[in-house]
């Protein structure tokens, strides 16, 4: 596990410090304004046509060496921006990494610990995950109001380190065979994996739940980048790196709750959190200052780490018992990253077209809190005794 931890923690933090150098350097290279949300639909696009590929390649290989070659992957498409190489396409290396990464690194939990323990492993992951999230942000912030190119590198080095700490990951047991590659019936099976998936009430909830989830999240990254400028007058990489890390605090603080107080049996408790993050961001046109803000993005930050850990752990169960655990993580991962695209691309077009950013973020928040609102009710009303 300490290996797992450290390779993650490493992995993430130099993501979310990239996405602050990668806009950083869209706009030294003079590309148009709305381009920058459009950089992370290259990330998301990699995730999205991997996702038939990654789960099985994961069930068939020691997890360890594919996180490490995931890793290898980001740290040639972050390395690849420091020679100032085409960012989106650099960009698009490192979410292919990406999605190698996930499916391995939620997969290897289910080897390293108990069913029992199982969401107590998530949320030690997810506090990994999110601890990186939060130094990541704002050193990235940090970084690269003092040079594009040092932070580059900086992230470079984080990637290269995360690759060597998940040599250091026992092996374990292959959970399949190992593969033939072949493009058609990796789809094929993809495709039959996600259907005898969503049969399961269980998992298609959780599915759809953190769809929306990292859907919402990816759009409210750029939404705050933006939001900071207009009202606060502040226009530094630093105070939007600095609110990312306060989300992260209030995931940590989510996911330490969950632990506590939500079991699998129980997981319907985490479904209302899903409404009160809609509310969280609908209440952000109204923070007129650092401090109100910093509240706000804890606020959400506590209900998602409270809504999402619990999902994330029902669908391990789930695809334990059915599909296998990195197949349905990269099924989970191709929903998300869909939710991803269709948002972020709505925010881009949003952007494109000049709508206010507040009238953004109310429009963000109601979404978020109706899609969560019916995803509860939904699952109330066919299963009341959970």
């Amino acid at each position: 596990m300490g290996a797992t931890l450290g390779a993650q923690f490493l992995s993430a933090l130099a993501d979310n410090a990239l996405l602050f150098a990668a806009l950083g350097l869209v706009r030294k290279l003079h590309y148009p304004a709305w381009s920058g949300p459009l950089i992370q639909e290259f990330f998301v696009a990699a995730y999205i046509l991997l996702a038939p590929f990654v789960g099985a390649f994961a069930d068939a290989q020691p997890k360890g060496r594919v996180m490490s070659l995931a890793n290898v992957a980001k740290f040639l498409g972050a390395f690849g921006m420091c020679l100032h190489m085409n960012p989106f396409f650099c960009y698009a290396l490192v979410g292919a990494g990406a999605a190698a990464n996930s499916p391995a690194k939620y997969g290897i939990l289910g080897e390293l610990t108990t069913r029992e323990r199982l969401l107590k492993a998530n949320s030690l992951l997810e506090a990994s995950t999110i601890a990186a999230i939060l130094l990541g942000a704002v050193a990235g912030g940090v970084l690269t109001d003092w040079s594009i190119e040092g932070a580059l590198m900086a992230i470079s080095a984080c990637y290269a380190a995360s690759a060597l700490s998940a040599l250091f990951i026992p092996r374990s047991k292959r959970a399949a065979p190992a593969m033939r590659f072949s493009i058609s019936s990796s789809i094929g099976d993809f495709v039959m994996e996600t259907g005898s998936l969503m049969q399961n009430p269980k998992a298609r909830l959780a599915v759809i739940g953190t769809a929306l989830f990292w859907g919402v999240g990816a759009a409210l990254r750029f939404l705050v980048i933006a939001w900071v400028p207009v009202a606060l007058k502040i226009t530094s990489n630093t105070v939007p790196g600095f609110l990312t890390a306060m989300v992260a605090v209030g995931i940590v603080l989510g996911a330490a709750l969950a632990a506590r107080f939500v079991r699998l049996p129980t997981y319907p408790r985490a479904l209302p959190a899903g409404v009160l993050i809609g509310i969280g961001v609908c209440l952000l046109p109204f923070a007129h200052s650092l401090s109100l803000a910093i509240a706000a993005m804890i606020f959400v930050g506590t209900c998602s780490g409270f809504f999402v850990v619990p999902l994330d752990a029902l669908l391990q169960r789930q695809g334990e018992d059915g599909v296998g655990v990195g197949s349905a993580i990269a099924i989970q991962n191709f929903f998300e990253n869909f939710s991803m695209l269709a948002l972020v691309a709505g925010y881009t077009a949003a952007t494109f077209m000049s709508v206010p950013v507040n009238r953004i973020a109310v429009g963000i928040g109601l979404f978020t809190a109706l899609s969560m609102g019916a995803l509860t009710f939904v699952r109330a009303d066919r299963s009341p005794r959970g």
